[in-house]
């Protein structure tokens, strides 16, 4: 079975070897199984079959019909995954940030001692908490499809853990603001994503202001640090969580990186049609978009002193003077409904289900269903995974899988009983794809290119054998001696 999941993801391989996998399978069961699952277990080709196809795809399009308790009891000792952001950076980014602090202080030596190292461990852990949860719900889940949706929407609205204070927000955006919207209104993902720490502190939209708005003296921009900084005289009060602009080293600041992405990358596409004037009035709409108390992980919050008050064109859609809070959440509307934003999704997640090269009809059809939902993801994917274009015997066996699918699949096919995570969280870091750590907004590729060359393929049949001979640390055979767990 390792044999043949490696065979089907690394090479494309002959799509009569998938029916071959289960002797008188039916080869759509196992196809539908790679795509809208992480792969078969033992004995699900039959499952699958016997159900029927029809039933199984409207199942998994209604995750919350399927009992999952088996899953539960795994993760019930990754206790960081259940944690708020506030408890996260009091519990373990505090600590670690307080124990820094004292060392420099007293001594000015920067080499951290035992304990520091004991607390950056424990800090770091709460990302190690989110890779392992991602990896046992991958593999043991019955809600597949939801999984998959799961790692698909997180890496179109990538967010990378190494950025600053980005981890401490990292478990709440993709359990509260990624998770429940996977096959729910699009509308309602894009909002959820805006308004999220992880994403405000990412794309650095918290700390962008209105340069010509009505400020204090003190003024609000970027200190050389990079610390947003805010200054208000004459007994006003700062927005919350943000030091005192420090004189001539302030400075003020619109910043359109998310602007630039929200209509690039999460909306429109590339060719969608804006326009740099369009970066630049999309980023003036979110100024005031911000984070409370970001150093005690506060959530979100709208505050009115940095907001351009003044009237907006988007796209030929004017956005009246005065809105506050409203001028984003009108833009969020204006792109969720834009006809460009129907296409990229589409375009995204039938090159994600079918073919690298998405078929111009169904990619078509489903931006269709896009508009004529209001961007309902569900009748969306609905319409994608009860397609000819689907079913077609030459997609079959025709998408390169990634790392992390190829790892998990790995791990289903073998009935892997994966007691400690933290193996295969390493052994995708040494594939290539290391969890939560995809530093360009654009998320990891999905298309073959980016995964299939000579030593990428070593690796993967590296791991494949370590895995058969059910060595006990499977990430060693990747990355030798030098990725021990320390």
């Amino acid at each position: 079975m390792v044999a043949g999941a490696l065979s089907i993801s690394a090479t494309g391989s002959d799509p009569k070897s998938v029916a071959k996998s289960e002797p008188g399978s039916d080869p759509n069961v196992a196809h539908v199984l790679n795509r809208i699952a992480f792969g078969a277990r033992p004995g699900e080709v039959e499952r699958v079959q016997k159900l029927g196809l029809k039933r199984y795809i409207d199942e998994q399009l209604h995750p919350e019909r399927i009992p999952d308790a088996d899953l539960a009891a795994r993760l019930k000792d990754l206790t960081t995954v259940g944690l708020s952001s506030r408890e996260i950076q009091e519990m373990y980014e505090k600590p670690a940030m307080e124990a820094r602090r004292a060392r420099k202080q007293n001594d000015g030596d920067k080499t951290p001692t035992p304990e520091m190292r004991d607390l950056q461990r424990k800090a770091r852990s709460v990302v190690d908490e989110l890779g392992e949860q991602k990896i046992l719900r991958a593999v043991y889940s019955e809600r597949q499809l939801e999984e998959v949706l799961a790692d698909f929407w997180f890496n179109h609205f990538n967010v990378d853990a190494r950025k600053g204070r980005t981890r401490t927000f990292l478990t709440e955006y993709e359990r509260d603001a990624i998770r429940p919207h996977v096959l729910g209104k699009f509308r309602d993902l894009l909002g959820a994503t805006a308004k999220s720490p992880a994403m405000l502190f990412y794309l650095d939209n918290w700390m962008s202001a209105d340069p010509n708005g009505p400020h204090p003296a003190g003024g609000w921009g970027l200190t050389p640090g990079g610390r947003n900084s805010a200054g208000f005289r004459g007994g006003g009060v700062r927005p919350q969580g943000l030091r005192p602009g420090q004189g001539q080293n302030a400075r003020k600041g619109l910043n359109e990186n998310y602007g630039r992405e929200l209509m690039e990358l999460h909306t429109l596409g590339v060719d969608g049609g804006y326009t740099q004037k369009d970066v630049t009035e999309v980023a003036r709409a979110f100024t005031g978009w911000t984070i409370a108390n970001p150093r005690q992980g506060g959530g979100f919050v709208f505050e009115p002193r940095i907001h351009d008050p003044e009237q907006k064109i988007v796209l030929g859609h004017v956005i009246k003077a005065g809105g506050g809070q409203s001028d984003g959440e009108q833009l969020l509307d204006i792109l969720a409904k834009h006809p460009s934003t129907a296409h990229f999704i589409a375009t995204k997640l039938v090159r994600r289900f079918v073919s690298d090269t998405p078929p111009a009809g169904l990619v078509d059809r489903t931006a269709a269903r896009f508009r004529q939902t209001d961007g309902d993801l569900r009748e969306v994917m609905r319409t994608i995974l009860t397609s000819p274009e689907f079913m077609a015997a030459d997609v079959r066996g025709a998408k390169v899988k990634t790392p992390f699918d190829f790892v998990v699949s790995a791990l289903r096919s073998t009935a892997a009983d994966v007691a400690d995570a933290t193996q295969y969280v390493r052994a995708l870091q040494q594939l290539g794809m290391p969890l939560y750590m995809c530093q360009p907004p654009t998320g990891y590729a999905d298309t073959a290119e980016a995964w299939v060359n000579t030593g990428a393929l070593v690796n993967r049949m590296n791991f494949a054998v370590r895995l058969a001979r059910n060595d006990k640390d499977t990430a060693l055979a990747i990355g030798g001696p030098e990725f021990q767990r320390k």
